[in-house]
């Protein structure tokens, strides 16, 4: 027999699985007994099931090497699914919500009055350094206020079981698609499993996307023309714009296809002449949208779309400049963000942070590097940080220099114990680290979070490191109800 839950060590971690050697948590009871009655050959049977289905449905993401450029790669996915018990989840979609809606006064307060920092929670400087703060959308007020209509924001538990907020992406949060495809999988190779459980359901976010996205429309027509502006089939992430498009049956197009006239209008050229488009779901990021605002030789976006924006002729999704809350140094603030705008303690905390800009917290940082891990406040993917435990001498020293020269640019964090799922490595299962991501959906009617998120696992041994271009796989996500069973 290939799968012995007495063998598998969860000693010093919180497994999401397993709570003590040869004991599943409650919600994984089942699973765990259904894995334990595989054999080898049965196992074989349903990893290469799930290998041709990702393979047949042309689930891949893209990895840029210096050798070769460019690859595709099949998304690497394990089959041992995380649970999650929904008790459980509820109390993380409240917090998350709050959180959400925290940031989403923050941005807007920093485009109108600023009152955060004239009350002094949030410091000035640190506005007038961010490179992701937008001057030209000073004064401009999207519909109902909000900026961020798609948040991914990154979970992780420690060794206590405790969960905390890593990171908040505002900018174009990716990974979605590959949550739905890592669900569609599951179902093709353990349909039987589906019928046991009460596994809450993911697949409805396509048409929560579409009515979010079609709320804004500055038009009120019953079929507004949403559509899915992708900087081409080179992004990383076309896969998942080219998905998106079409589940929610929109259009999928890149800024040559879009032409805005002199009345500040958006149109889409298609084959039957011009046709006017109401709201942009955009995967490009904010300097290459426009060239007559930002980057005047960017050939992926649109001359005048954000005046079209401005004057209320389009929405846009996310708003340009909401990344100014995606910054690894605003994040250390949000604590005191959710408490200034909300008057409410965060229900989810933040991973313990330093300040670099702070010189006592800067002074610790630089002494005790050693232990911590180092971030830079723009960089994503887990690419530019330091994680003092493992770095060689040389890399600290190197990592010391840079926070004394920028501290603005660095945050800090102690090393959490990432919790572990049970993963198939041949035919055993062992524990690997992993992370959360959920989505979170901001419309003018309600706010959806998605029932669990992207599970993102560390396939290497010991590895803390998650994402898919480094080595990095996926597990589908299940939130299950119990009152059912």
């Amino acid at each position: 027999m290939a799968i012995r839950w007495g063998s598998y060590k969860v000693k010093g971690i919180y497994d999401e699985l397993i709570r003590a050697a040869g004991k599943p948590r409650e919600a994984a009871k089942p699973l765990c007994d259904y894995l334990r009655a595989l054999k080898d050959r049965e196992i074989e049977e349903y990893k290469a099931a799930a290998e041709l289905a990702i393979h047949v449905m042309g689930i891949t993401f893209t990895v840029y090497t210096e050798e070769e450029g460019s690859i595709d790669r099949a998304w690497p996915f394990d089959i041992i699914p995380r649970i999650i018990p929904k008790s459980e989840w509820d109390q993380i979609e409240r917090g998350l919500k709050q959180r959400v809606q925290a940031l989403n006064l923050f941005i807007d307060d920093l485009y109108h009055d600023q009152k955060i920092i004239k009350d002094k929670v949030f410091p000035g400087e640190l506005l007038k350094d961010s490179v992701n703060f937008r001057p030209q959308c000073v004064g401009v007020s999207p519909p109902d206020n909000i900026w961020a209509h798609i948040c991914g924001s990154d979970l992780v538990r420690d060794d206590k079981g405790t969960v905390y907020v890593l990171e908040d992406n505002l900018r174009v949060p990716s990974g979605v698609s590959y949550m739905l495809e890592n669900r569609m999988v599951m179902k093709r190779v353990f349909p039987d499993l589906f019928e046991d459980y009460s596994i809450l359901p993911v697949d409805d976010y396509p048409s929560q996307l579409y009515d979010m996205l079609a709320s804004l429309s500055p038009r009120e027509i019953a079929q507004p023309e949403v559509v899915v502006l992708s900087p081409g089939i080179y992004n990383s992430a076309y896969f998942e714009h080219s998905y998106l498009a079409q589940q929610m049956g929109a259009e999928l197009v890149e800024g040559r296809d879009l032409y805005v006239d002199e009345k500040d209008v958006v149109y889409m050229r298609t084959v039957e002449g011009l046709s006017r488009v109401d709201v942009i779901y955009r995967r490009i990021d904010d300097l290459f949208l426009d060239p007559e605002v930002f980057h005047p030789d960017s050939v992926l976006g649109v001359p005048g779309l954000l005046r079209a924006w401005k004057a209320g002729n389009v929405a846009l999704a996310n708003a340009p400049g909401a990344g100014v809350a995606d910054d690894k140094v605003v994040y250390a603030f949000v604590p005191e963000i959710i408490k200034y705008y909300l008057d409410q303690d965060p229900m989810i905390p933040n991973v313990p942070t330093y300040k670099c800009i702070n010189k006592d917290e800067r002074d610790y940082v630089i002494e005790n590097i050693d232990k911590l891990v180092v971030k830079p406040a723009n960089e994503s993917g887990g690419y530019g940080m330091l994680i003092g435990p493992q770095a060689s001498n040389k890399e600290r020293d190197k990592f010391k220099r840079l926070v004394k020269k920028d501290a603005r640019n660095y945050i800090a964090q102690p090393m959490l114990t990432l919790s572990t799922a049970p993963t198939l490595v041949g035919n055993r299962v062992e524990p690997r680290h992993l992370d959360l991501r959920p989505f979170i959906l901001s419309g003018k009617d309600a706010t959806n979070v998605t029932m669990g998120g992207l599970t993102r696992v560390a396939l290497r041994k010991g590895s803390t490191v998650v994402n898919s271009s480094q080595g990095g796989g996926s597990k589908d996500t299940w939130i299950v109800d119990m009152a059912d069973h």
